[in-house]
């Protein structure tokens, strides 16, 4: 939406964003740090996002589908992009006449490459143990590897793989990065891009690994993490409202769907225009949200396009209602719900406008 009349919107704090980015890539050294900008840079804004950070140098970016790289690529002629998800049939010939890299990680992909007829800059996914994307047996990825050598049609740019426990196992992320570096060795190739982690083994682990030339930075580029005790990511995603009705309740009266609150005594309560439509789920019934530094709690049955909290005689109609992204966190929110931050910012919908600060 360009425009919006009710106050509800996602407020994007560019510099920090870039903050998140550079600090990374301060860890990580000489290493490129890849933005991963995929799922409408998780739901931060694909265009915008990619805009600021290519306005401040960066000229490689990572999606996962060949729709998000083409929309990337309409606004962005000049930038590298590298499509992490399975792209077939005609969306290679695409992806080749639009300068897109794709990621080869099955032998059915290459059937569909003797139609190109303009070379396919490739990166070859390797399963080292996720058992998600990927060539995973020596002799598949021996097999394949010489087929993609050998087609002058393909240019074998990079290779990578994914670890599936680099937040919360290292045994098993440790045997992944062997198996990986393992399989680098054996195909002794001279391949310009190796890059195996992802924004935890980044932060954690990536300054012990000497055979990557870069790393891909996901959701902690927004300012969010899954470890402990990283302290520097700024967040750069606010969800903001303001009221548009307020009411008095009396003793016994009830509120919303289902009548699922009841006033025991006279009360204030805030109706919001955001719901469930918008991502905010009807789960986040008994949460808090905050006004001028302040908790309130939310009340009743979250509607599709409402919903409710209970506020106090100092609470006017014109203050900023934060519902998560300042004194609640995306964390807690996620907490509450049982779930990851990822899923917290992605669910935000269409409907709720943003608003970048730069």
């Amino acid at each position: 939406m360009s425009k919006y009349y009710r106050k509800t919107y996602a407020e994007i704090n560019l510099p920090n964003l870039l903050e998140n980015y550079k600090n990374v890539q301060n860890i990580v050294k000489h290493k490129k740090v890849i933005p991963v900008v995929k799922a409408n840079a998780y739901g931060h804004g694909d265009v915008e996002v990619t805009r600021y950070l290519h306005g401040n140098g960066v000229d490689y970016f990572a999606v996962s589908l060949l729709e998000e790289a083409l929309k990337l690529r309409q606004e962005f002629p000049k930038i590298e992009i590298l499509v992490m998800g399975i792209i077939e049939n005609e969306g290679l010939l695409i992806a080749s006449e639009k300068n897109i890299s794709v990621t080869i990680s099955n032998s059915d992909q290459l059937q569909n490459v003797r139609k190109l007829v303009k070379p396919l800059k490739v990166h070859m996914k390797i399963d080292s143990g996720m058992n998600r994307l990927g060539f995973k047996f020596d002799e598949e990825i021996v097999d394949n590897f010489e087929k993609m050598k050998k087609n002058p049609m393909i240019n074998l740019v990079g290779i990578y793989t994914h670890f599936s426990t680099a937040v919360m196992d290292k045994t098993y992320y440790d045997i992944q990065l062997t198996r990986f570096k393992e399989i680098i060795s054996y195909l002794d190739y001279d391949f310009e891009m190796i890059h195996t982690s992802n924004s935890s083994s980044s932060i954690k682990y990536e300054n012990n690994i000497d055979f990557t030339t870069h790393v891909r930075l996901g959701i902690s580029l927004y300012g969010l993490t899954s470890d402990d005790n990283v302290n520097f990511l700024k967040t750069a995603y606010k969800l903001v409202t303001k009221i548009s009705e307020i009411k008095l309740l009396n003793p016994g009266d009830k509120v919303g769907y289902g009548a699922t609150y009841t006033a025991k005594q006279k009360e204030i309560i805030g109706i919001l225009p955001i719901g469930y439509a918008d991502g905010f789920i009807r789960a986040n019934q008994g949460g808090d949200v905050e006004i001028n530094g302040e908790r309130f709690p939310i009340i009743g049955t979250i509607c599709m396009d409402q919903m409710f909290i209970k506020i106090n005689e100092n609470i006017m109609k014109t203050d900023d209602v934060i519902l998560f992204g300042g004194l609640v966190s995306i964390d807690e929110v996620a907490s509450r719900l049982n779930t990851i931050n990822y899923e917290i910012i992605c669910e935000i919908t269409y409907r709720v406008p943003k608003i970048y600060i730069k």
